[in-house]
């Protein structure tokens, strides 16, 4: 399955490819120590879930509100979706943002970070297969299952200090697995539905109605917002504007390839995470950069596997 050819799409070059791919992750890695920051700025203890899920569920409302905003001034009309595309927006809502979010937000309240840095990648494999056993979008092969295999222990290198307790729990590592799974799912959905309608109106109408039920189940449930910082608002548009710019990126993306090509690099996220949380959280001195750049290396030849060609396709050129 090759990309959509378009000399005026930069997305369908390689280099256009490789630069959005990096991009959305780079800004995804950048999401874990703001949000870290951004409990600090407003006080949302570790136990409080509601206040989490209102955190959560404005930062995506925002970042829908920008996604539609920046699109529409980029398309010189207001993005609208087409009669008929209500399901998708509302399947996409409840498996990429409520869902995911939901699962993965408790289950870092229940379970160390560096285990939800080992977890959150295995999305890639559920993609993967997904794709290839449930909707047979492109085919299953000892190369994909490599490369990612690859990619995912440097995830795991980069991500593991110190020796693993053993302990394992369905409300902390359990959902963080789901977590994986709703967005793995999620991530082929979009690919499947960018057939039928505009990857940026499902990016950003989805976010509006996912992050508007986070913020009612929020506040029904108890959860606020008390910005003790000045830099608390400032940050929630940052999020907001990282999810918005990410996932849009995503979304076109994955419109234009095969699912394990792109999924692959979601190996970047955690690294990103790692040495953005050294910088941003003052923990420099704790990283390990020969282990990350280890990490780095075998998450790049992750992905030089998953995105070789096949011999098949080279014998043919």
């Amino acid at each position: 399955m090759k990309p959509t050819k378009n000399k005026t799409d930069f997305l369908s070059t390689t280099a256009g490819m490789l630069t959005a791919a990096i991009l959305a992750n780079l800004l995804w890695g950048s999401a874990a120590p703001c949000i870290k920051l951004g409990y600090r700025y407003f006080a949302i203890a570790g136990e409080d879930i509601m206040s989490q899920i209102l955190f959560a569920g404005v930062r995506f409302t925002l970042a829908g509100i920008l996604t539609i905003l920046f699109g529409s001034l980029l398309r010189g009309k207001i993005l609208l979706p087409k009669r008929g595309s209500g399901r998708m927006i509302f399947v996409l809502a409840m498996m990429q943002t409520v869902i995911q979010y939901t699962f993965f937000y408790i289950g870092l309240s229940h379970a160390p970070g560096f285990k939800g840095s080992i977890i959150s990648p295995t999305a890639t494999f559920f993609a993967l297969l997904i794709a290839a056993l449930v909707f047979r979008q492109e085919k299953l092969t000892a190369r994909k299952v490599l490369g990612c295999l690859i990619g995912f222990a440097g995830v795991v290198i980069v991500s593991v200090s110190g020796q693993l307790d053993g302990r394992v729990s369905l409300a902390g590592e359990g959902f963080l697995i789901l977590a994986a799974a709703s967005y793995g799912c999620s991530s082929v959905l979009i690919k499947r539905y960018s057939e039928k309608e505009d990857p940026v109106v499902l990016s950003g109408w989805q976010f509006i109605l996912g992050g508007a039920l986070m913020t009612a189940a929020g506040l029904l449930g108890g959860g606020r917002l008390i910005a003790v910082s000045p830099k608390a608002w400032p940050l929630m548009v940052y999020l907001g504007f990282l999810s918005a710019v990410a996932y849009t990126l995503w979304s076109l993306l994955l419109q234009r390839y095969p699912v394990s090509k792109i999924m692959v690099f979601s190996f970047l996220n955690p690294v990103f995470g790692v040495l953005l949380s050294a910088l941003l959280l003052d923990e420099i001195k704790v990283l390990n950069v020969p282990r990350c750049l280890l990490a780095m290396a075998l998450v790049c030849l992750g992905v030089w596997i998953v995105n070789r060609p096949e011999k098949q396709e080279q014998n043919t050129k």
